[in-house]
């Protein structure tokens, strides 16, 4: 695409020689070009890292609940094992009691029984001992893993919060370009299969019009059929001040020859069409032209890809994007 508006320019600046044209007019034609190349090249940009940052957000967000899930089971066996030391603690706890009991009803037996109390009473009393060391380092492992499973959950629940928004928001602009679609197909109800097709793709609205509804062949001239359906078009454009317009002119692979013509090839022969369209868009309305953008795309983004006349034709065409606003999606994606 570099290269092909550089050719554009070259020729523009040619053209600007051969024809006498002042220059700087050339000069402002080649700058509005680049900037409004620059700006759907931009947009495409953002609109990819979109798609990506929404996907990346999915992984994470399995990855969490994974971590979530294991943790859980390390805390379930935690308190498991806690449960069976406090059992031990209390069993030893209970013939302890009882061996002090019985020490004091023996206490003036004999003497040797007593040392042998004694001694399985001090045993009994180290094994509580640690029975209790056991249990507090239990109570101390089971307290930081659910500290941990309370930052996983916070974490978790961030997310979930995210990703609810960012689907609120990517519902929404759904429905704003559907609302949109239908907006325009109404407007253009007479057009519509009859050179005219309105499609919802990727959530912009694509307004197709075939060569025939605009153009005589190799010509840029828009007849009076066409003129009306842009004109329509442009209504809904008014009434629809956050929408973008892209206007992409498309050709066929046929060479454009022209025996005598201000135009080189298929490249000028598509932007010519578009900055025809933009014109005729802009023509009586209250558009703001900073929402407009002509681009040629010649014959290098074909509908159907067949050598055929019929593929020809289908390709042969000129397509307005609309794309609603993403300020607040991308507000929210900043923001994280």
């Amino acid at each position: 695409m570099k290269k092909s508006v550089a050719g554009v320019v070259s020729l523009i600046l040619m053209l600007a020689a051969i024809s006498c044209v002042p220059g700087n007019k050339y000069r402002t034609l080649q700058d509005t070009s680049r900037q409004y190349m620059n700006e759907r090249d931009e947009f495409k940009t953002e609109n990819i890292g979109l798609g990506m940052a929404n996907r990346e957000l999915e992984a994470k967000m399995a990855v969490l609940e994974k971590q979530l899930g294991t943790m859980k089971e390390d805390l379930s066996k935690a308190q498991a094992e806690r449960d069976r030391a406090l059992d031990d603690f209390n069993k030893i706890s209970s013939k302890y009691t009882e061996l002090q009991n019985a020490q004091e009803d023996l206490i003036r037996g004999n003497v040797k029984e007593t040392q042998a109390l004694l001694s399985e009473l001090q045993a009994a009393q180290k094994d509580l001992q640690e029975k209790e060391a056991l249990m507090r380092q239990l109570e101390q492992n089971l307290d930081s893993k659910k500290s941990s499973l309370d930052e996983l959950s916070f974490e978790l629940e961030k997310r979930n919060a995210r990703l609810v928004e960012l689907e609120k928001i990517l519902d929404a602009q759904k429905r704003i370009a559907q609302d949109l679609k239908e907006k325009v197909s109404e407007a253009l109800l007479g057009f519509e299969n009859n050179g005219l097709t309105v499609t919802n793709r990727d959530g912009k609205v694509y307004v197709s019009l075939d060569e025939k509804l605009l153009f005589k062949s190799a010509s840029w001239d828009i007849d009076a059929n066409g003129k009306n359906a842009l004109r329509k078009l442009a209504g809904v454009l008014e009434r629809n001040p956050d929408i973008q317009v892209t206007i992409e002119g498309h050709t066929d692979n046929v060479p454009y020859r022209p025996s005598a013509s201000e135009l080189k090839d298929n490249w000028d022969l598509s932007v010519k069409r578009a900055t025809t369209v933009v014109r005729v868009l802009l023509e009586g309305s209250s558009i703001d032209p900073k929402r407009l953008t002509a681009a040629g795309r010649s014959e290098y983004l074909p509908v159907d890809a067949r050598n055929t006349s019929d593929a020809r034709q289908k390709n042969r065409r000129t397509e307005v994007v609309l794309t609603p606003d993403l300020t607040r999606l991308y507000e929210l994606i900043n923001r994280y």
